[in-house]
Formats: C-alpha cells, sequence, structure tokens
C-alpha cells in the first residue's frame, strides 16, 4: 500500500509530507525548531526533548528549551540547540 501511495503522490505532484504524512522539520538558527507530523512527546525537559515520528524518534539536546506552541501534529520548539539526532 506504501508503495501504491508513493506512485500516486509521484503522478499527481503531490508534496511527500503531505499525502504520505512524513515528518518536517525546519530550523532557524540555534535557536528555534518547528517539527510537523509528529506523533507523540516521549521526553520533555529544558535540556532534552524526544519525539516519536512516524519512521523513527527525533532527539534534540540543548539549553533552556522549551515548547513554545504544541498541537495534535505540530510543535515549535525554542531554546539553545546544541545536538539533533534521528533514530
Amino acid at each position: 500500500m506504501q508503495k501504491v501511495k508513493e506512485k500516486l503522490t509521484t503522478v499527481m505532484s503531490l508534496p511527500k509530507e503531505i499525502a504520505l504524512g512524513l515528518p518536517v522539520v525546519t530550523i532557524v538558527g540555534r535557536g528555534e525548531i518547528f517539527v510537523e507530523n509528529f506523533k507523540t512527546l516521549l521526553e520533555f525537559t529544558d535540556k532534552k526533548i524526544r519525539l516519536r515520528l512516524k519512521d523513527g524518534v527525533f532527539s534534540l539536546e540543548g539549553e533552556g528549551l522549551v515548547l513554545k506552541q504544541i498541537s495534535e501534529e505540530n510543535l515549535q520548539i525554542n531554546g539553545l540547540v546544541a545536538n539533533i539526532s534521528y533514530e
């Protein structure tokens, strides 16, 4: 089924993140991150945030991390980001 969705996305020229629900991570400098299409907030402290995405776990570490905005599938993180990983 996934391959069918991918082919339809290509044929119809739809963005993959919309058609397949893939995560989109936008980083603005070292102080602002926007994550779209996340599934679950796994861990949250002022030094570490972990999110479950459709295809893995997104982690970031830093100082003074705060959830500036959060909705059902999107969030904004502010603070000094030191490290980002995707497992």
